[in-house]
């Protein structure tokens, strides 16, 4: 190949590179301000939060109620603190990569962004237990019916990646973000098209609530509930 056919060809990528970027964000924005509404006329019997913190969406819930007992899998034991006196659970999805070798964005290696982007590494679900989270821009209150919520908890144990028990397996690791939390193997691969904020969007999805078409990230779920406590 010659010099000329090799700038050429540079250019070519380069070019579609830009192209691509520009679509992916284009795309982006268009679809996450187009709202999903929520389900009409129901009822107010469960209290669940959407919280970020400025990157990734985790759904909060209680710990236990007469549909679910997260707390019987997703168990207070596989954390450090073993406080049970937590009321909600904080869950969240997302590549496992990026949960067990990336404390920080700083720390962030090239090889587990690339992984992650192009859907090459398994993922994992995040569990952090808590009491009632305060609310405001990163945090937000929704009340759902016990119908809605009991889709919302089959969205998320569909999520759980299972034993030949059918056991949630729990990752065995010793870079848990505090002591009341803890991870477990999941279902699906995080890519540029299915992010944690994907998941968290799905979520709201799946239990009648406001959500975006579709969005990578957090600020297209935030900005359906901007005006919203």
């Amino acid at each position: 190949m010659t010099f000329k056919k090799i700038v050429k060809a540079l250019i070519w990528i380069i070019l579609s590179f830009v192209l691509f970027v520009s679509v992916y964000l284009l795309t982006v924005f268009v679809l996450s301000i187009i709202p999903v509404a929520k389900e009409a006329n129901s009822s107010n019997d469960v209290i669940i939060y959407i919280l970020t913190n400025g990157d990734h969406t985790d759904v909060i819930v209680p710990v236990k109620n007469e549909i679910k007992n997260w707390s019987t899998e997703v168990k207070y034991e596989n954390t450090i603190s073993r406080d049970t006196t937590a009321k909600y659970v904080a869950l969240g999805w997302g590549d496992k990569g990026f949960y067990l070798n990336t404390p920080t964005w700083a720390q962030l290696k090239f090889s587990v962004a690339f992984k992650a982007a192009f859907a090459l590494s398994t993922s994992a679900i995040h569990a952090t237990f808590c009491n009632m989270p305060q609310t405001g821009a990163d945090c937000k209150k929704i009340m759902i019916s016990n119908d809605q919520y009991a889709r919302l908890v089959t969205f998320v144990d569909d999520s759980f990646k299972r034993d030949a028990q059918g056991n949630v397996i729990n990752i065995k690791t010793n870079v848990n973000y505090d002591n009341h939390d803890a991870f477990y193997e999941a279902k699906g691969s995080y890519n540029l098209f299915y992010t944690c904020n994907t998941w968290a969007n799905n979520a709201l999805k799946a239990c009648g609530q406001k959500a975006c078409l579709w969005t990578p990230y957090d600020r297209g779920i935030f900005y359906h509930y901007k005006n919203q406590n």
